[in-house]
C-alpha cells in the first residue's frame, strides 16, 4: 500500500463505513490487552496508580512466584489492564529501558484470535521480530503470544487468550494486598498517541496501514495543532473495528520547542506520550482523582465565556465543567468532554487524557489551542519552551 492510500480520507465520516473500509481485515483485533509500563519501583507505582487513579489490585509475578529477574504487579479498571514491570538485573534490558526512558509505556498489548497469524501476517509484511510465537500455560489453560516493534523502544504484543481461564497469565497469582481504594470510574482505553522524530510521522503512518492493515482516520497539520509559539502534525491511525487508534505525532517548526519537542528530549526518542482513558461521568472521575491528588492542566476561565457558542446545547452544567477544568468539543456526530492530566512522573513524558464521549468521534480540534497555551505555561514554568 503507497502512502498516497492513507491520506486521501480526511474530511471522514463515522456514520457510514467510508473509512473502516480503507482498513483491511487481514489482522483483525478485539481491543488492547494490557499496557506494561518499566517502571522503578513497581510496588510504589502501584500504590499511586490505586490511590490516585481508582486501579484495583488483580494479579502478581514476583520472587514469590519463581520470577527471578523481575516483579510485575497488574491492575485493573473497567477493562483497562495496566502492568507496572521493574528489573532486578541492573544489566537487563528493562534496566537499560528504565535508564534510557524513565518509567513510561514498553507494551501496547492487543487482544487477536489468533497470536501465531498475527505474527506471521506482520512479519511477512516486513514488520521487525520482538517476539517469536509461542504458547505458555498452566492448570488454567494456554495463552498464545507474539510481538512486533514499533516507533522507538515500543513493541506491540499479540494476546490470544481463548483457551485460558486464569487472573491473568500463566505465572501469575491473585494480587490482594488488603488496600482497595473506590475506582474512578475508568472504562477503557480510548486511543493512545506516539510521539515520533521530525520527518517520522508518516513512516510510521504508513507502518501501521502497511504492516497491520490500518487506516488514516483524520489527518491534523501545523495549521490545525498550533500556537504562536508552537505547532505539531498528527495522523490518527485506526483498525477496522475502530476498537484501536493510534495517533502519531511529530513537531513542527516553530519559535519555540514543541510539546513533543520536549517530550523526545527527555524521553530520548520516540515513545507513547499519552494514554486516553474513557469514562461514562467525566464530572465524577475528575473530582475523584483531583481528591485524591492527581494534577491536571489549567484551563483558563475564559475558555468557558465562548464553549458555548462554539459547541451548542449540552447536558451538563458549564458551572460544573469550569470547576473542574473539563474541556468539550463537539463534531458532526455528538459532543466529548475531555481533560489532560499533568506528567505523572518528574520527566515530563508520559500524561494521561480523561474523555467521555457523548456521541462524538473525534478528537478535540476545537480544544487544541486552549491546550497548547496550557501546555505551553507548563513548559515555561520547567524552562524547556
Amino acid at each position: 500500500m503507497e502512502l498516497t492510500d492513507l491520506t486521501e480520507v480526511k474530511n471522514f465520516s463515522y456514520s457510514g463505513a467510508k473509512i473502516f473500509d480503507k482498513a483491511q481485515d487481514f489482522l483483525p483485533i478485539n481491543g488492547t490487552d494490557y499496557v506494561e509500563l518499566y517502571v522503578g519501583n513497581a510496588k510504589q507505582a502501584a500504590h499511586y496508580y490505586k490511590t490516585a487513579f481508582g486501579f484495583q489490585d488483580l494479579a502478581y509475578a514476583g520472587l514469590e512466584t519463581g520470577l527471578r529477574d523481575r516483579t510485575s504487579y497488574v491492575l485493573q479498571q473497567g477493562k483497562i489492564r495496566l502492568v507496572l514491570t521493574t528489573p532486578f538485573d541492573p544489566e537487563s534490558e528493562i534496566a537499560r529501558h528504565l535508564r534510557l526512558h524513565g518509567d513510561g509505556v514498553k507494551v501496547i498489548a492487543l487482544w487477536v484470535d489468533d497470536a501465531y497469524d498475527a505474527y506471521e501476517q506482520t512479519v511477512s509484511r516486513g514488520a521487525q521480530s520482538y517476539m517469536k510465537p509461542h504458547t505458555i500455560s498452566d492448570e488454567n489453560g494456554e495463552i498464545k503470544m507474539s510481538g512486533i516493534h514499533t516507533y522507538g523502544d515500543t513493541v506491540h504484543v499479540f494476546v490470544e487468550r481463548k483457551n485460558y481461564h486464569g487472573i491473568f497469565l500463566p505465572g501469575f497469582e491473585k494480587l490482594d494486598t488488603g488496600y482497595h481504594p473506590g475506582d474512578a470510574g475508568l472504562r477503557y482505553i480510548d486511543h493512545m498517541v506516539g510521539n515520533v522524530e521530525l520527518g517520522s510521522m508518516n513512516v510510521w503512518a504508513e507502518f501501521y496501514a502497511k504492516i497491520m492493515g490500518f487506516a488514516n482516520l483524520i489527518t491534523f497539520d501545523d495549521k490545525d495543532i498550533s500556537t504562536e509559539y508552537t505547532a505539531l502534525m498528527s495522523k490518527v491511525m485506526t483498525n477496522g473495528n475502530g476498537y484501536i487508534k493510534f495517533p502519531i505525532n511529530e513537531p513542527a517548526i516553530g519559535k519555540k520547542k514543541s510539546q513533543v519537542e520536549e517530550y523526545l528530549d527527555f524521553y530520548r526518542g520516540a515513545g507513547c506520550q499519552h494514554i486516553a482513558v474513557a469514562t461514562n461521568d467525566i464530572v465524577f472521575t475528575i473530582s475523584e482523582m483531583r481528591k485524591r491528588g492527581v494534577e491536571f492542566l489549567y484551563v483558563p476561565g475564559s475558555y468557558y465565556d465562548t464553549v458555548l457558542d462554539r459547541v451548542g446545547i449540552i447536558e451538563e452544567d458549564l458551572a460544573e465543567l469550569k470547576k473542574w477544568g473539563i474541556m468539550v468539543d463537539r463534531d458532526e456526530e455528538g459532543y466529548l468532554l475531555q481533560i489532560f492530566t499533568k506528567p505523572v512522573e518528574d520527566r515530563p513524558t508520559l500524561f494521561f487524557e480523561i474523555i467521555q464521549r457523548k456521541g462524538a468521534k473525534s478528537f478535540g480540534k476545537g480544544n487544541f489551542q486552549a491546550l497548547f497555551e496550557s501546555i505551553e505555561a507548563e513548559q515555561a514554568r520547567r524552562g524547556t519552551l
